[in-house]
């Protein structure tokens, strides 16, 4: 599949351009950024031996492996449109020597899953970007044997994730700040509970619940760090300011993450998300 034949065709060119190459370029930092959340996701989805397990846009692929350790016996799919992170998972799986993992190159929302073959679905903030969500996740229910389960972390509201709003806020100084949309593909598309039982429930998917975890995230060592980092991130937003508005911005964002440098564990904000659990009630 190309990015033009794609359905969801601007977030495979997004993938697949700088903001992938930018993720894979920091793969390690985005997978310590949080790492209660992972051990969250971790216990939620209570993965056994004999699983096979399906990892929806598994970026770096480190819950995948997490998953394949403990489905020793079974095997994990991690899917993902990026091929530049994809390259980063095969390769750490490699390096881990774990044998029973799998990582495709692939749109969820599309994918010609074997019907029936998985016990549990799973992803770690990767669910949240697709174009066409109710044909995504019928796709990923027609993947799960009758009772499969489905378990993901997604964000919560805009406010309630300090480290998006305090650092938009910053980085568009005299304009109103750029909320990321709660109804098409991105980090906020699934942050509504009502919105996501609605979904979830119209698609097949049984028992629908969701759980509140809070973390605190680390966006780097110390403040010169993080803006560093951030400002590779929100590159695209930058290069839309004047050069007197973009040192603003900069200045701005230092301050605040600055204001939130805690000695000896880095510049941390708060943010909180929830995990969501279904089960396939169709056979």
């Amino acid at each position: 599949m190309t990015a033009d034949d794609a359905p969801n065709a601007a977030q495979w060119q997004a993938w697949n351009g700088p903001m992938g190459a930018f993720w894979a370029d920091n793969a390690d930092r985005f997978d310590r950024g949080a790492p209660a959340y992972r051990e969250t996701l971790e216990h939620a989805a209570a993965v056994e031996p004999d699983d096979q397990v399906l990892d929806i846009g598994c970026g770096a692929g480190q819950s995948t492996r997490d998953a394949a350790r403990r489905a020793h016996r079974g095997h994990a799919y991690g899917v993902d449109l990026s091929a530049r992170l994809l390259e980063v998972a095969r390769r750490r799986a490699a390096d881990e020597q774990i044998g029973n993992v799998t990582f495709t190159q692939a749109d969820a929302q599309v994918h010609p899953f074997t019907p029936a073959s998985v016990d549990i679905a799973i992803s770690h903030l990767g669910s949240m970007f697709f174009s066409d969500p109710r044909a995504a996740f019928t796709n990923v229910r027609s993947a799960l044997r009758p009772g499969g389960r489905l378990v993901l972390l997604v964000w919560q509201s805009f406010g309630r994730n300090e480290f998006m709003h305090r650092v938009l806020d910053a980085l568009t100084p005299g304009r109103e700040t750029p909320l990321p949309s709660a109804q098409g593909p991105g980090p906020l598309s699934l942050a509504d509970p009502e919105r996501v039982h609605a979904l979830l429930e119209h698609v097949g998917f049984a028992d629908v619940e969701l759980v509140s975890v809070e973390s605190p995230i680390t966006l780097g060592a110390d403040p010169d760090d993080a803006l560093a980092f951030q400002s590779g991130q929100h590159a695209g937003l930058l290069a839309d300011l004047d050069a007197g508005t973009r040192a603003r911005a900069l200045h701005l964002l230092h301050d605040d993450l600055v204001a939130h440098h805690v000695p000896h564990r880095g510049v941390c904000y708060r943010s909180a998300a929830w995990i969501v659990r279904a089960r396939n009630g169709l056979n």
